[in-house]
């Protein structure tokens, strides 16, 4: 087997396509790069969703509303990154504002944000996801005409 040593133990891909994707999940771990990487892969996904939603809508996609009719806490994930890629922001935050500011964390994350969260105490950490579940549900049951206000 070619490639550098202790490749085969680790698990990395050998050659040169393999440095490149090494170099390239190294940088989405750190700084600014981290941030820009991760921004343009979710721009490609969403893109990619609101295509293919246009070209072929699936209808619900969602198992727990499919079949009982209740959306569960993180229904209109996929709508956000839809709207997102439609050029929709405003009707991406109406669908899921959880979803919206998970997906914000995780691209921000490599500034800092990731430290923050897991120094944070277990307890606060289940709480406050937690008390975002819980809010989103309640959202979820609203937007969807489930639980009047």
């Amino acid at each position: 087997m070619g490639g550098a040593p202790g490749a085969a133990a680790t698990g990395a891909p050998d050659g040169v396509l393999g440095g490149l994707v090494s170099r390239t999940l190294t940088a989405a771990r750190h700084g600014p790069m981290g941030v820009m990487l991760r921004v343009a892969a979710m721009a490609v996904a969403a893109i990619g969703a609101s295509w293919i939603h246009r070209v072929n809508d699936p209808g619900v996609l969602c198992p727990l509303r499919a079949l009982t009719g209740i959306p569960c806490p993180m229904c209109g994930g996929t709508t956000v990154f839809i709207e997102l890629g439609s050029g929709r922001p405003g009707q991406a935050v109406l669908a899921n504002p959880v979803a919206l500011t998970g997906a914000i964390a995780v691209a921000a994350a490599p500034l800092g944000l990731g430290r923050r969260w897991w120094a944070l105490q277990p307890k606060t950490r289940a709480w406050m996801l937690g008390t975002a579940l819980v809010g989103s549900e309640l959202w979820q049951l609203v937007r969807l005409g489930i639980l009047r206000v």
